[in-house]
């Protein structure tokens, strides 16, 4: 099943790929039409587009010098965190191109960078919680049923598809596709050529090269792989990937093929390590240590980010690749607690909470080096320094970089996200539905929970574990910083979302949290209902 709204732009080179095809042999169908939908549009005037997917693990929307966040005319509203941060390569990026103030993603990592490589939510494919290496940690209510193992040899994958279509296709960075001994531990089980550095493990043990990192020092269960050349160096894990994305893209251009970079830093994820070239910038900020150690990985990776921009400029890649700029889910900055404000302040929450802040991310889109006239650009106009208001999410990279590149993906691989290409044109997509579920039956900041942005409003179900079913109900556009539980007082808008919840959860096939052996399946609300204290996250 395929929307065909999602990809109406390129039905005709839709794949005829159907059920009776075995999971195996799918490449080799992809690859025939591949060749048949695409390859008419690609020329040496007009070639494939190289594309980059620049992730920061754990970096919020808060996590920058550039807001994202806007008023209710749609100007962008800096508040403190903004000033505090220093990210002049992230403020460029955004100026030549568009940012997106509501752009979604899954609370924890490991469910949204599984949904960037297949295009689904993760109540379809199964991957709900972030995947610990070691064994199954889906919490003693979990579904016993939920994607412990992560994506496989068999899925479906954007980096598959851009493989089997002629493009050199390298992930750098963390992975956290699948635990130890799994197929998705190895990225490159999953249509990438490279892999630098990708393996189970969520966490870098150390990011110094003189620990080699994790290896001699820091965490040694969390030790990064393949980056031995850097042992023993005073060099920081942010800075050695970045050298090492620049060389595969190098030899990616010496081969003559098109590249897929998945840059997927480690930073900013704890251990909250200070990147020595940035710790003076913080020094007098009145700030803890590890608050001022987490702005220099963030400043860190900014430099990463302009040193890879640079790099394809200089290869004379740049108005052919397209860049996407994202985090994975909320901030996990080391700030104070208050009130439930921290780290995505004004936004409410934190990473692996219910609120906004843990699933809002920041989201910027450009072609490296902006020039109207080329084919590809005319094709794929972005918005210079705009802002987009309508909501996007993870789910919509997989179908938007397949339009880009003219591919598409088996008919019987479910795509829940929608195209971006009106939406990057500073544009709204009428067709789309702008709807995001984030579904947590597992224990972390906030616990069994699932809830639903439709449009302006956001229920948040908590599964009756210790009690009965509570319910938080919020109008994000009259209270975007979720103030006021609307549960009690508007009960017929309540049941409206729950309805649409649960309809949600039955189209993908959700697994439920389980007690004494039995599902919790939702359970709608009465006239009087119980609405739940709020939550107090923990560090």
């Amino acid at each position: 099943m395929i929307n065909l709204a999602h990809v109406k732009a390129y039905d005709d080179t839709k794949m005829t790929a159907h059920h009776s095809i075995p999971s195996g042999l799918w490449g080799i169908a992809i690859l025939a039409s591949l060749c048949l939908g695409s390859c008419h549009s690609q020329t040496k005037d007009n070639p494939p587009p190289n594309i980059i997917i620049f992730l920061v693990d754990d970096m919020g929307l808060m996590d920058t010098s550039v807001p994202f966040l806007t008023d209710a005319n749609g100007r962008a509203v800096t508040h403190p965190l903004n000033d505090y941060y220093r990210t002049p390569h992230m403020k460029t990026l955004s100026e030549q191109g568009i940012r997106f103030s509501n752009f979604y993603a899954h609370s924890v990592c490991s469910p949204t960078r599984t949904t960037i490589l297949t295009g689904q939510n993760s109540a379809r494919h199964g991957v709900t919680n972030w995947i610990k290496s070691e064994n199954n940690n889906r919490g003693k209510y979990g579904p016993p049923r939920w994607n412990w193992n992560g994506l496989t040899k068999a899925s479906v994958t954007l980096p598959k598809i851009l493989q089997q279509a002629g493009y050199k296709t390298i992930h750098v960075g963390k992975a956290h596709f699948g635990p130890f001994r799994s197929a998705g531990e190895d990225p490159m089980n999953l249509g990438f050529d490279v892999n630098i550095a990708g393996s189970s493990i969520g966490q870098p043990g150390s990011y110094l090269g003189t620990e080699a990192f994790g290896h001699t020092g820091g965490n040694k269960n969390r030790a990064v792989p393949g980056l031995e050349k850097y042992h023993g160096q005073d060099i920081f894990l942010t800075e050695a990937l970045t050298l090492e994305a620049n060389k595969a893209i190098s030899r990616a251009k010496a081969e003559g093929k098109p590249f897929f970079l998945h840059m997927a830093h480690y930073a900013v994820h704890a251990p909250f390590y200070s990147d020595s070239r940035f710790a003076g910038h913080y020094k007098d900020s009145g700030k803890s240590e590890k608050a001022q150690a987490y702005a220099t990985l963030i400043e860190g990776i900014d430099k990463s980010l302009g040193d890879i921009i640079q790099h394809v400029n200089d290869l004379g890649l740049g108005k052919n690749t397209l860049i996407f700029f994202l985090g994975d889910n909320g901030s996990d900055a080391p700030l104070p607690i208050e009130k439930d404000y921290s780290s995505a302040s004004p936004l409410k929450g934190k990473k692996g909470n219910h609120w906004e802040g843990g699933m809002r991310v920041p989201f910027i889109a450009s072609w490296v080096t902006p020039d109207k006239t080329t084919p590809r650009q005319k094709e794929w106009p972005i918005a210079p320094h705009a802002i987009q208001q309508q909501m996007g999410s993870v789910m919509d990279l997989f179908p938007t970089l397949c339009q880009v590149a003219n591919l598409s993906w088996p008919q019987e691989h479910i795509v829940d996200g929608f195209t971006l290409k009106e939406q990057l044109k500073g544009e709204e997509d009428r067709e789309r539905n702008e709807s995001f579920l984030n579904h947590y039956p597992h224990k972390h900041r906030t616990s069994y929970f699932t809830s639903l942005v439709q449009s302006n409003w956001k229920i948040i179900y908590h599964y009756p574990i210790t009690g009965p079913p509570q319910y938080e109900l919020f109008n994000l556009t009259d209270d975007p910083f979720e103030t006021h539980n609307l549960a009690d007082t508007k009960p017929k808008m309540l049941k409206k979302m729950m309805q649409l919840m649960a309809d949600e959860l039955q189209q993908k096939g959700a697994l439920y949290p389980e007690k004494d052996g039995q599902a919790l399946p939702l359970i709608m609300p009465e006239m009087k209902i119980n609405t739940t204290p709020n939550e107090k996250p923990q560090n």
